[in-house]
């Protein structure tokens, strides 16, 4: 079995600041032994929406190629969580979430199908149509021997995509995330032990934490799940 590392990010509105966080956390993983690292949902920029949507990238963009050429160079799996990609949509991207080989190469792309839309009478409004286009279509990727399927944090209240995952031959469920730390304190846990014992897959979840900014703050806790339900690995805070 492969050795698999979480990497837990608290990401603001610095691109370069954010990137040296990430890939100082992936080196630190492989010299710890992993094969497979995986990083957190919209790791590359947290900030206003309109800036998000004009540092819009690529696959082939900054932030992407940086990680494809950690992977190449670390020799290691890297999911390297999701970034905004560029869509044909005026003002509007996708929640983009792709696996990279050892060798640097993009092999598997997943785009984020459940946006998440929120108001709390106690925490922030996020409404993340106003911005993103869903995507539509359930992936899996083999990687490291095993097959992945792929999700992105909100995805996780809809057990019928897990379930798609798990007929499509899914043995590992991924979870990228940014998860509030509203919601993230009553739901995050239970939630990926849930669809953990539904599917008898393990879940690999990688979640930003901390502050962001005034407005927004992240749950943490990333954590990876067994089938039976049981957490076998955790992110202190």
């Amino acid at each position: 079995m492969p050795t698999v590392a979480v990497a837990q990010v608290c990401a603001g509105a610095d691109r370069g600041a954010n990137l040296d966080q990430a890939a100082s956390l992936v080196r630190e993983a492989a010299d710890l032994g992993a094969h497979t690292v995986c990083l957190p949902e919209m790791w590359p920029f947290v900030g206003p929406d309109e800036d998000k949507v004009a540092g819009a990238e690529t696959l082939s963009g900054p932030s992407m190629s940086a990680m494809r050429e950690l992977a190449r160079t670390l020799g290691l799996w890297l999911f390297p969580g999701s970034f905004a990609e560029k869509s044909e949509v005026e003002d509007r991207v996708f929640n983009c979430s792709p696996v990279i080989n050892p060798e640097g190469a993009v092999v598997a792309v997943y785009r984020k199908i459940h946006l998440f839309d929120i108001h709390m009478d106690d925490g922030p409004t996020l409404l993340e149509t106003d911005t993103v286009v869903p995507g539509d279509q359930a992936v899996v990727a083999d990687a490291c021997g095993l097959t992945w399927g792929l999700t992105v944090c909100y995805d996780l209240r809809f057990p019928s995509l897990y379930k798609a995952l798990r007929d499509a031959g899914a043995h590992v469920l991924l979870v990228p995330a940014a998860f509030t730390a509203h919601t993230g304190k009553a739901h995050w846990e239970v939630l990926l032990r849930a669809r953990a014992i539904e599917q008898q897959c393990y879940v690999v979840a990688a979640d930003q934490w901390g502050r962001h900014n005034p407005r927004r703050e992240s749950h943490g806790q990333s954590m990876i799940v067994d089938p039976w339900g049981a957490v076998i690995a955790r992110v202190s805070d």
